[in-house]
């Protein structure tokens, strides 16, 4: 597979985001089951996986670190071959008892433990504190590139004031916010603005949850029980039914390309954006490896102005994430 930059590291262009595997979409596979689908990544070329503290069944605080321990079980064989990324929230009440870079040292020594290995590639802030202040969290992380314990590090669903306050402290590796065909907010200033400063952005959620798969109807039930498809407004039945245009243009053009809608729509975001590296999430080893197919898709210039003309005309229904357009604050759950 091809690789692209998120600052100074080097990884696949499609990377597997791991979130599934713990959380987020119903029953959790055996844990044989996950270790098994993250090594068939790799195998298929990707050096890149996502993961996070949060990462555990229902998101229980006792669950914390599930998903790492998988993830770092999996990668084990390889470690040196690829580049891991988790991510920390910084609670008010440590911060105001131990300060930031103290607070930083604890998380990323239990994250570090959990993944069985010596450094993290990459390390995010989940979610903005707004108790905390960006800049000091920036001289945080640059203590840690310094110590050798991370390589760089990143931010997550976040507008520019707050990257460009960050970046001017310690500079940015990468950027993860929401995106895709349906989520297009971060294309007005976001994107551009990581591009002249060489930051990477690496969309979560690329494929809408499943929407843009194609394999979502109204007829589409998930389980009960810690599946963020239940909330996500895209798939609520009168969207679903409301964006089945968009759905029937990926259809066609997928067809012709002899490719699959979740493809296309991958494909549409690297070609339209050098420093973007999305990690689409899956619990099926299936749909992970279609996934990171993708990167044999590639649209021509003529291919991907049609493609834009044609979406153009679509109107989308249910947004879960920020437009900068119209101010829009963020608005999906902590992941």
């Amino acid at each position: 597979m091809r690789t692209r930059r998120l600052g100074t590291l080097e990884v696949s262009e499609i990377g597997m985001g791991c979130m599934g595997l713990s959380h987020g979409y119903g029953r959790i596979p055996d844990e044989e089951e996950s270790i098994a689908a993250i090594r068939a990544a790799f195998d298929a070329g990707c050096t890149f996986f996502d993961t996070a503290e949060a990462y555990g069944p229902n998101l229980d605080p006792a669950n914390r670190g599930h998903n790492e321990r998988i993830v770092g079980k999996a990668v084990a064989p390889f470690r040196d071959e690829v580049v891991l990324a988790t991510k920390l929230h910084l609670p008010t009440e440590e911060v105001r008892a131990d300060g930031v870079e103290a607070t930083l040292h604890a998380h990323l020594a239990a994250s570090l433990e959990r993944l069985g290995t010596d450094r993290v590639d990459l390390y995010y802030l989940h979610r903005i504190n707004p108790e905390v202040p960006i800049e000091d969290v920036a001289a945080g992380m640059g203590a840690l590139i310094e110590e050798g314990l991370i390589r760089g590090w990143g931010l997550s669903q976040v507008d520019v004031p707050v990257i460009r306050a960050a970046h001017q402290v310690t500079p940015l590796a990468a950027v993860q916010n929401i995106y895709s065909l349906v989520e297009r907010g971060i294309e007005a200033e976001v994107l551009p603005f990581c591009a002249e400063e060489g930051i990477g952005v690496v969309p979560f959620s690329p494929i809408a949850s499943g929407l843009l798969s194609g394999k979502v109807t109204t007829a589409t039930r998930f389980e009960k029980n810690d599946d963020v498809r239940n909330w996500v407004p895209q798939l609520q039945p009168d969207n679903l039914a409301a964006n089945q245009p968009l759905v029937d243009l990926l259809t066609t053009f997928a067809a012709d390309k002899g490719a699959t809608s979740a493809q296309i729509s991958l494909a549409w975001m690297l070609a339209k954006w050098p420093h973007v590296v999305p990690i689409p999430g899956s619990k099926r080893r299936e749909r992970i490896l279609e996934n990171l197919g993708a990167a044999d898709v590639a649209l021509t210039a003529a291919e991907l102005a049609d493609l834009e003309r044609a979406l153009s005309a679509i109107e989308i229904h249910g947004h879960r994430g920020f437009d900068e357009s119209e101010g829009r604050s963020f608005l999906d759950r902590p992941r």
